[in-house]
């Protein structure tokens, strides 16, 4: 098992930056694949930056403002935002994947609210 414990988020206003973070725990070694997803209110979960293995891909509309980054002393992985915009506002969730004995497994934190507003 996997926890996942996001935090960060908050109000800030467009243009500004931000950075959540994801502090992970429990069977770390079985992650092979981390994730930040989104969620605006009446819309679907979308995947915003992922990092697998090391090789990262980024949301054609976030590319060049976020950045998805590991501390694996700290077990973290943070997702710096910068020149926020009011449609960036959503529940940002952290996604770990694991491989144990031939299968995978998801594992999601609680989400943390971004408010990007004046």
């Amino acid at each position: 098992q996997v926890q996942l414990v996001e935090s960060g988020g908050g109000l800030v206003q467009p243009g500004g930056s931000l950075r959540v973070s994801c502090a992970a725990s429990g069977s770390i070694f079985s992650i092979y694949a981390w994730g930040w997803y989104r969620q605006a209110p009446g819309k679907q979960r979308e995947l915003v930056a992922q990092d697998s293995g090391g090789t990262i891909k980024y949301a054609d509309d976030v590319k060049g403002r976020f950045t998805i980054s590991r501390d694996n002393a700290k077990n973290t992985v943070y997702l710096q935002m910068n020149s926020l915009k009011p449609e960036d506002t959503a529940v940002y969730y952290c996604k770990a994947v694991g491989a144990y004995e031939g299968y995978e497994y998801d594992y999601w934190g609680q989400g943390t609210k971004v408010t990007v507003s004046p």
